[in-house]
């Protein structure tokens, strides 16, 4: 039996991980679920899935908590601590889920273990990604990619020289504005960022992947965990959202991964590596399908690829300051003090800001290092918000 935690379990993947270990109760022992401010969800998957302790980031949901699990036998916990205990515990399989910096800490704790960790929390590699992958050596611990589009790099991968790649093209859907005008980017509201016409996803990754933020996070994570030269990865528009990511190599083949858009797959991979199971996902109709398009991306409608490539050139801690202002400038959308198309701007006065404050050209060494910069990234992207509101007509 299979020991399994899941860090993030009332979110997306978090919820389709669920899915998966629930349909075989059997092979899965879970010790730990985490959540957020949907306690009701959390105590319930607690309950589904007869967890050893359910945990809240929010401490003043802790009574709520408890009692949604009155007589379940199930311990509840809140607060930072407590998920750092929750990662402490020993399982064989941790899935890492929680979304922003705050997956940071327990992702870095489990790592101590030696245990499997199936990382969804982007902010890792992009933030830290030297200091993870070193973590996860030096204790024999292993990180397996659960973006789709990590997920079929890695699989693509299989058997394969990694000096024998040429390139590696990550594909993105466009999001839910994919269609619309550039001229008329700028007045997108969240609600239009946030429908998305092929994932189900999050709202905030949604919108991410409408001003391709989440595509640019993703360049960066395949430089961080495949070792690869940031002039050797490309992106390409594919509005199917059925390649995930094509590898290429010297001798100018591709080879391409192809699945339906949906989670499970990727969760499901990491799940039983190095095996293969059957999973409750669709089967591709290839003659139904036709046809598969490509696009190219356009930096003017898509400044945050430009801005991610600038990152990448620049390392040391660079990607740390544009995970963190990314973070705050969608922030400022969703509360409607930032423009849809002003989100890059607000990235790249941050990161020009706090070039000029301090040198960001040395990589973190620790993780507390990592955290101070990203505090410190906020403050200076938050005042840049309410610096552009001031000089608004």
């Amino acid at each position: 039996m299979k020991r399994v935690s899941v860090f993030g379990a009332t979110g997306s993947i978090g919820q389709n991980t669920l899915d998966l270990i629930a349909r075989n109760p059997e092979a899965y022992d879970v010790v730990a679920l985490t959540g957020a401010r949907n306690v009701a969800q959390l105590a319930a998957d607690a309950r589904k899935v007869n967890a050893q302790i359910a945990v809240t980031a929010e401490e003043a949901l802790l009574p709520d908590l408890r009692a949604a699990l009155e007589g379940s036998g199930i311990e509840a916990a809140a607060g930072s601590a407590a998920l750092l205990e929750a990662a402490d515990r020993p399982a064989d399989w941790i899935m890492s889920a929680i979304v922003g910096a705050a997956g940071l800490a327990p992702g870095f704790r489990a790592l101590r273990h030696g245990t499997t960790l199936a990382l969804a929390n982007k902010e890792s590699l992009v933030t830290a990604g030297p200091l993870l992958l070193a973590e996860a050596k030096r204790h024999g611990a292993t990180i397996l990619p659960v973006d789709s589009e990590h997920s079929a790099v890695f699989q693509a991968l299989v058997g394969e020289d990694i000096a024998a790649v040429e390139r590696i093209i990550i594909t993105a859907s466009g999001g839910g504005l994919r269609d619309w005008p550039e001229s008329a980017l700028a007045s997108a509201t969240p609600e239009d960022a946030g429908a998305h016409p092929n994932w189900d996803m999050g709202h905030r990754i949604t919108i991410d992947s409408a001003s391709m933020f989440n595509k640019a996070m993703e360049l960066i994570e395949t430089k961080e965990f495949f070792g690869i030269a940031p002039e050797k990865i490309e992106t390409v528009v594919h509005p199917q959202s059925l390649i995930h990511a094509l590898v290429g190599y010297c001798d100018g083949a591709l080879m391409a991964h192809l699945g339906p858009p949906d989670m499970r797959h990727a969760i499901g991979y990491a799940l039983h590596y190095p095996d293969r199971a059957h999973l409750p996902v669709a089967r591709l109709d290839l003659a139904q399908i036709a046809t598969l398009e490509f696009h190219a991306p356009s930096d003017s409608r898509y400044p945050a690829l430009r801005i991610a490539r600038e990152v990448m050139a620049a390392g040391g801690a660079h990607g740390c300051v544009f995970n963190a202002a990314k973070e705050i400038a969608l922030d400022g959308f969703l509360a409607g003090s930032v423009g849809f198309m002003d989100m890059s701007a607000v990235v790249a006065e941050t990161l020009d800001a706090m070039s000029s404050r301090a040198s960001l050209s040395n990589a973190p060494q620790t993780l507390e290092d990592v955290l101070n910069i990203d505090h410190m990234a906020r403050e200076t992207a938050q005042r840049i918000i309410e610096q552009r509101k001031a000089k608004a007509p």
